[in-house]
C-alpha cells in the first residue's frame, strides 16, 4: 500500500526527474516503458503520428502452392443461345517475350497517330483435339455431372494423363470403351447417352487435349486435358457440335480473334520458402536490432492469445493460382501461313516470330501462336489457360484496332543488335579465311 501511494505522488509531481531516484524494479519498468510518458501531470499513451497502411494484400490469402499445375477455369462466360455454338477457352504454352512498335489510334489523345513501343508475350497454342463431351444438370447445390461420352480413338499423349507411370503400366485405358463403337449395341448405347444429354442437360462441355508432341521446346509427353464449355445455340445444337468434332482439331483462331480482350489463368513462378520482407514487403528493422532485422517486430497483442491471420509471416512465395483479366490479342499466327511471320506493312524483312537463337529456355515457335500485350503468369514453358472475357468490353482500349509496324526478333540472350542472321552476316562480313 505504501509503495502504491508513493508511486501516485511521484506521478503527480511535475518537476520530478523521470529516471533519477527510482530504485524499485517495478517502478523502473513502468517509467522506462516507451509507451508511458508524463506530460503536464497526465499519463498518456504514445501513438503513431501519421497513417501507415498495411503491407501486402489480404485478398490473395492463403498464399500456398497451387493444387494443380494448369490454371483452372472456375467460371465460363455467360451463355447466349442466339449465337452459334463455340468453345470458350483454350490452352497454350508460354514461349517468351519481345517488344513491338505500333501506331496509337486514340482520337483526342496526345499520342494519337504516334508510335509507341510495348512489351508483348508469345504464347504457342497448337490446335486442340476434342475427345469427349460432358453434360451437367443444374441443381439447388450447383452443377451435377449427368454423363460423359468419349471418342473411339484416343492418342497416346492423352492416355498418359491417366497413368502415373506410363512405362510400367499395361496401357489398357479405354480398351473396352472403344470396342463399343465396333458393335451395334455399343453404338446404340452411345446414341442413347447423347439423347439423354439433349433431354436433361443444362450445360455442355467438351473434353479437349493439347498436342504437346508438336512443341519441340518441351520434353513433357503427357498432354493437358481440359473441360471447355460450349456456348451458343440450344442444348441439342451444343451436343451435335461437340460430337461433330470428336477426334478433330480446333485451332486457336476458331476461339479467339485479333484485337479481342481475353483472360489468362495460370500458376505463377515458384519462389520457395521466403521471409516476411520479400513475401509481404514489410519494412526492415533498424541495423542494431537484436536477433535479426528482416522480421516483424510485434506479431500481436498478448490477448487474444494467438497470432492473427493478418500478420505478415514467412512461408511459401510464388506458384500461386492467378487470373489476369483483359489481355489484348495483338496478333494471331497460323503455322505455315504468312501470318506466322513477323513481317509487317512497314517492315518487309522476311523473318519468323522466333528471335535469333530462339526464345531463352524455350526454343523455336513452329506452331500457331498468340501475341498478347504485356506479361503473363508463370515461367517459360508453363501451361496457361486462355478464356474468353467474362465481361462485355466497351472501353476505347478494348475497341482499338492494333496495327503493328515492327516486331523485334533480335537475340533475347544478351543485347541483340540484329534482326536476322543474314543481317548479322552482312554487317560482319567474312571473318575467317
Amino acid at each position: 500500500m505504501r509503495a502504491d501511494r508513493n508511486i501516485g505522488r511521484l506521478i503527480s509531481a511535475v518537476h520530478f526527474p523521470l529516471y533519477s531516484s527510482i530504485s524499485v524494479g517495478f517502478q523502473s519498468a513502468v517509467f522506462a516503458s516507451p509507451l508511458f510518458t508524463i506530460s503536464g501531470g497526465r499519463d498518456t499513451m504514445s501513438h503513431r503520428k501519421f497513417e501507415h497502411p498495411r503491407h501486402g494484400s489480404l485478398g490473395f490469402l492463403p498464399r500456398k502452392r497451387a493444387s494443380r499445375h494448369r490454371g483452372k477455369v472456375k467460371s465460363f462466360p455467360k451463355d447466349d443461345p442466339s449465337k452459334l455454338p463455340r468453345i470458350t477457352a483454350f490452352v497454350g504454352y508460354k514461349s517468351g517475350m519481345t517488344h513491338i512498335v505500333r501506331e496509337v489510334d486514340k482520337p483526342g489523345s496526345k499520342l494519337h497517330k504516334k508510335e509507341t513501343c510495348e512489351a508483348v508475350t508469345i504464347i504457342e497454342a497448337p490446335p486442340m483435339v476434342v475427345v469427349g463431351v460432358v453434360a451437367y444438370v443444374k441443381t439447388p447445390r450447383g452443377l451435377r455431372s449427368l454423363n460423359t461420352v468419349w471418342a473411339q480413338h484416343l492418342s497416346e499423349e492423352v492416355k498418359r494423363r491417366f497413368y502415373k507411370n506410363w512405362s510400367k503400366s499395361k496401357k489398357k485405358a479405354f480398351v473396352n470403351y472403344s470396342k463399343k463403337y465396333e458393335t451395334e449395341e455399343g453404338k446404340k448405347e452411345i446414341q442413347a447417352q447423347l439423347e439423354k444429354m439433349k433431354k436433361y442437360a443444362s450445360v455442355i462441355r467438351v473434353l479437349a487435349h493439347t498436342q504437346i508432341r508438336k512443341l519441340k521446346g518441351l520434353k513433357q509427353k503427357k498432354a493437358h486435358l481440359m473441360e471447355i464449355q460450349v456456348n451458343g445455340g440450344d442444348i441439342a445444337a451444343k451436343v451435335d457440335y461437340a460430337y461433330k468434332f470428336f477426334e478433330k482439331q480446333i485451332p486457336v483462331d476458331a476461339v479467339f480473334q485479333k484485337d479481342e480482350m481475353i483472360d489468362i489463368i495460370g500458376v505463377t513462378k515458384g519462389k520457395g520458402y521466403e521471409g516476411v520482407v520479400t513475401r509481404w514487403g514489410v519494412t526492415r528493422l533498424p541495423r542494431k536490432t537484436h536477433r535479426g532485422l528482416r522480421k516483424v517486430a510485434c506479431i500481436g497483442a498478448w490477448h487474444p492469445a494467438r497470432v492473427s491471420y493478418t500478420v505478415a509471416r514467412a512461408g511459401q512465395n510464388g506458384y500461386h493460382h492467378r487470373t489476369e483479366m483483359n489481355k489484348k490479342i495483338y496478333k494471331l499466327g497460323k503455322a505455315g501461313e504468312e501470318s506466322h511471320l513477323a513481317t509487317t506493312e512497314f517492315d518487309s524483312t522476311e523473318k519468323g516470330i522466333t528471335p535469333m537463337g530462339g526464345f531463352p529456355h524455350y526454343g523455336v515457335v513452329k506452331d500457331d501462336y498468340l501475341m498478347i500485350k504485356g506479361c503473363c503468369v508463370g515461367p517459360k514453358k508453363r501451361v496457361v489457360t486462355l478464356r474468353q472475357s467474362l465481361l462485355k468490353q466497351t472501353s476505347r482500349v478494348a475497341m482499338e484496332e492494333i496495327k503493328l509496324k515492327f516486331v523485334d526478333t533480335s537475340s533475347k540472350f544478351g543485347h541483340g543488335r540484329f534482326q536476322t542472321t543474314e543481317e548479322k552476316a552482312r554487317f560482319y562480313g567474312k571473318l575467317k579465311a
